[in-house]
């Protein structure tokens, strides 16, 4: 009897399900500190006359807590995937978590558009004179020269640097495409070089980036256009470098052989992430820099 028993007890406790529940983490609990830390501390530099030096101090340490937050806990994760944990149901609830963060991100964008929209449909009656914002309020006149971009303000040419990115991010989805499709067929040679060209291109597409702002004949906030402008085409730089350590975690991993034909949903979280890059930059390169400069004069570099 006391042998039926421990039988009975052990078939109990055994999985039956296709679920994983996961182990006691501090992560979750971790990385909501330093989220908000990281928050504040960016907060702080926008009020640096109030807060001094410190500002600094406190969004770097926050940025460095999100930063191994990411590193141990997607190392949990990875692990898990690993021994096995990531079952078909669990594979498809994280595809879903995945569907709802991209369609978080959609809405975080929309909130950028919404705002450029508004300045560019209802701007403010300013004007550039000699590299100074004038207030136009209550002139005469005002309303003739209430135009956008404002009077006065050189504009980037949208067809130089910022269309060569728009190729560049073009291309970069072709190769990510490639490598999925290679992982799919099992050609491992074909993954990692598809991943290689796409983590190349990303990273050149943030080196122009860079250089654009460098030579940008206009600063950030300054007025409506800069501060949206800056505010848009940022958030969209910072997703790309997101998106490429992304893909460069992808590539570490397809060296090690974690990607299989039908279990890679680390890849496919990536490859989705970079295509929703992509789309947003082509709504940037046309709202923000074709229609968006439209008619007014182009700064010569």
């Amino acid at each position: 009897m006391l042998g039926q028993n421990n039988g009975n007890c052990d078939m109990a406790g055994a999985k039956n399900h296709d679920y994983h529940l996961v182990n006691p983490s501090i992560w979750p609990l971790f990385g909501s500190c330093a989220a908000f830390l990281m928050f504040f501390g960016l907060v702080m530099t926008m009020h640096a006359d109030y807060f001094g030096g410190a500002s600094k101090w406190v969004f770097g340490l926050g940025i460095m807590a999100v930063i191994a937050t990411f590193f141990f806990w997607w190392g949990d994760v990875v692990k898990e995937s690993q021994e096995g944990h990531h079952t078909p149901v669990v594979q498809l609830h994280m595809r879903y978590g995945m569907i709802l963060f991209i369609a978080s991100e959609v809405m975080f964008f929309v909130g950028w558009f919404w705002a450029w929209f508004d300045f560019a449909l209802f701007p403010v009656p300013v004007e550039i004179v000699d590299g100074a914002v004038q207030s136009l309020f209550g002139q005469d006149g005002a309303d003739a020269i209430t135009q956008w971009p404002p009077k006065g303000l050189e504009v980037m040419d949208a067809f130089s640097l910022p269309l060569l990115n728009t190729l560049i991010l073009l291309c970069s989805g072709t190769t990510i495409t490639w490598a999925h499709h290679a992982l799919i067929h099992g050609d491992r040679d074909g993954l990692i070089k598809g991943l290689w060209a796409t983590i190349i291109l990303g990273v050149v597409f943030s080196s122009i980036q860079a250089y654009e702002y460098a030579v940008a004949p206009f600063a950030f906030g300054e007025i409506n256009y800069s501060s949206a402008f800056y505010m848009a085409t940022g958030f969209h730089g910072f997703h790309v470098l997101v998106g490429t350590i992304f893909l460069i975690v992808c590539l570490v991993r397809a060296y090690k052989g974690h990607f299989t034909p039908k279990q890679h949903f680390g890849f496919e979280a990536a490859a989705w992430y970079w295509h929703f890059v992509d789309v947003v930059w082509l709504f940037l390169f046309i709202v923000v820099y074709v229609w968006g400069g439209w008619g007014a004069p182009v700064a010569a570099h």
